[in-house]
């Protein structure tokens, strides 16, 4: 396992804490891939700690979904679970549709352009595909076109959505890079309808379609039938 930690798993608060925050940062960074294996003891003189507070935070860590215990095996990183990642996305593809139709109205040109600048820089990396860059701009970019939605509670939905994808590392665009060009073109598509003043519920429409063509982009990848929504 790499010794380098980033500055948010700095050496503060409890060992438990400390261990927690390393191995998270690893585990959401990418850096421990899932099925790697969790050795305690290696895990503890690498920290520097007893095996108690690595084995709390490996607890804590498999309570957020990030690590499993296999009989026999002991603890590794969690893979994406695939029911949870459908229910999530279908989910997200009613809700991000309603907040960015509700929000297209109060959409400024000054949006718009940082929305067509975060595009620009999303084709760019179709170049040289770096998955993880991609999907922190395309965040980025939903995040300008769904922001001003006035609805908080369909807002706090979102973000829940997508602090759930967070938490699974799951993106499409690691699990289906094919996937990214599409995206990108479908992104002029819907910024076009916003800017033309287009009917709430075309906008409504195209983004659900947009985040549903995702959705089923993982599903064909993994031979399941596309969603139903």
């Amino acid at each position: 396992m790499s010794t380098t930690t980033s500055a948010g798993s700095a050496a503060t608060g409890s060992k438990s804490e400390q261990a927690y925050a390393t191995l998270k940062d690893r585990i959401t960074g990418g850096s421990l891939v899932p099925g790697y294996r969790l050795v305690l003891s290696s895990i503890a003189d690498e920290l520097g700690f007893s095996v108690v507070p690595v084995r709390e935070a490996l607890r804590r860590l498999e309570a957020e979904g990030l690590v499993k215990f296999e009989r026999n095996v002991g603890a590794t990183v969690a893979g994406v679970d695939a029911m949870l990642y459908l229910h999530t996305m279908q989910t997200l593809s009613v809700i991000e549709g309603a907040a960015t139709a509700l929000a297209a109205p109060l959409i400024t040109a000054e949006d718009i352009a940082k929305a067509r600048y975060l595009n620009r820089e999303l084709r760019a990396c179709l170049e040289n595909f770096e998955p993880g860059r991609f999907s922190r701009l395309n965040n980025e970019f939903h995040a300008v076109l769904y922001g001003h939605c006035p609805n908080p509670h369909i807002l706090d939905l979102v973000h829940r959505g997508w602090n759930r994808l967070s938490a699974m590392r799951a993106s499409a665009f690691d699990l289906v890079p094919g996937r990214a060009r599409e995206s990108v073109q479908e992104h002029e598509k819907l910024l076009a309808l916003i800017e033309s003043g287009a009917d709430a519920h075309d906008i409504e429409m195209a983004a659900r379609a947009h985040r549903t063509a995702t959705l089923n982009a993982y599903m064909a990848q993994n031979n399941q039938p596309p969603s139903a929504i």
